[in-house]
């Protein structure tokens, strides 16, 4: 059998030489002169592309901060009342979990998560609405105040 499995493993190998082959010269293969000046020129131009990117992105943050900077209040605001309403959600959820509790029949609980269900959903459209409502009273706010800053660097430079 040894010479059996010699003599398959030497017509494997001999089957895969060209294969080999081609992978030993591959490695050897020279890259030409102009193949790597194009690479080289691209990751050049790359280079500069994310440096003016870079750059970009920066004065984007500028007059964001410059734009934010009378915002912080409202920031902190929002913030105070997303934790409110984390709150509000969690003390809601513990009082159904007791109302639930205190089901005596099947249909009492199912009536019980009706009214827990239906009070959410009241909640959840009252929250919405003062959001909107929040949402439009800051954007009319910010183009109040982009219109005014407008206007002072138009007369400074008229």
């Amino acid at each position: 059998m040894t010479t059996e499995t010699n003599s398959v493993l030497n017509n494997v190998k001999d089957a895969f030489a060209p294969v080999t082959e081609a992978f030993t010269k591959l490695q050897n293969m020279e890259v030409p002169e102009a193949a790597r000046e194009f690479v080289k020129k691209q990751a050049e131009a790359a280079k500069t592309r994310a440096a003016d990117a870079y750059a970009g992105s920066e004065k984007v943050t500028n007059v964001i901060e410059t734009a934010v900077a009378g915002s912080v209040t409202e920031a902190a605001k929002i913030s105070r009342n997303i934790q409110q309403a984390l709150y509000q959600d969690a003390e809601a959820f513990f009082a159904g979990i007791d109302k639930l509790a205190s089901a005596k029949s099947l249909s009492e609980a199912a009536q019980i998560q009706s009214d827990l269900v239906r009070a959410r959903g009241e909640l959840f459209v009252s929250r919405a609405k003062a959001t909107t409502e929040y949402l439009g009273k800051l954007v009319t706010d910010g183009a109040k105040t982009a219109q005014d800053n407008f206007a002072k660097v138009y007369s400074k430079t008229a």
